[in-house]
């Protein structure tokens, strides 16, 4: 991603962290990146068109968490606990993050339509931000297939196809209830050690 865009993004985030984004203005955006605003417009086109890359880029944000979580040392049982306490940090951590994960955009964040919109720009990166945004659905699934690629192909004896998906799709249902209502004592890792499937646990 060019540094302008990026700086750019940077900006947007931090300014949405101190006002609600029907406050943010481009031209402070801007400034606070340290380009034009002409620079702006080129890249995103429009405030909208800034909001859609802001999302993006958090959604890939997430999921590349999640990536890491999965390529983590340990056995399934601990990589889906890791994944799970990503989730639910990530959520606690980011309010892009946790809006797109429970579909609760709320009044001060930029709330763009989850369907692809028009694009026209000749920026790349902003073309894919123009294409259809993460649903919580979208993401729920996007995690749990790769997690099931992840740990299929760890020599785990026992779990079928069918039960490893289930498993994992559980975690990640489990990690989004803890944003919604964060437990207790022994927190995400407890829930799901205590709720996976015996086959999954060493």
């Amino acid at each position: 991603m060019p540094a302008a865009r990026e700086s750019l993004l940077d900006a947007a985030y931090t300014a949405l962290a101190r006002r609600p984004w029907s406050a943010v203005r481009m031209v402070d955006v801007a400034a606070a990146a340290g380009v034009s605003r002409q620079t702006l417009y080129n890249e995103f086109g429009s405030k909208e068109g800034l909001a859609r890359a802001l999302v993006r880029r958090e959604a890939d944000g997430f999921l590349a968490g999640v990536e890491r979580a999965l390529a983590g040392a340990g056995d399934p049982l601990e990589r889906l606990t890791a994944t799970a306490e990503w989730t639910a940090s990530a959520a606690r951590e980011n309010a892009l993050v946790r809006a797109m994960l429970t579909g609760c955009w709320g009044e001060r964040l930029p709330s763009p339509a989850l369907k692809a919109v028009p694009s026209s720009s000749a920026v790349p990166a902003q073309r894919r931000a123009d294409a259809p945004l993460p649903s919580p659905g979208d993401l729920v699934a996007l995690v749990r297939d790769r997690a099931v690629a992840v740990l299929s192909g760890c020599g785990v004896p026992g779990p079928d196809a069918a039960d490893l998906s289930r498993s994992c799709e559980l975690v990640v249902r489990l990690a989004l209830s803890c944003v919604a209502a964060p437990p207790g004592d022994g927190g995400v890792a407890e829930l799901v050690r205590t709720s996976l499937p015996g086959q999954l646990t060493p």
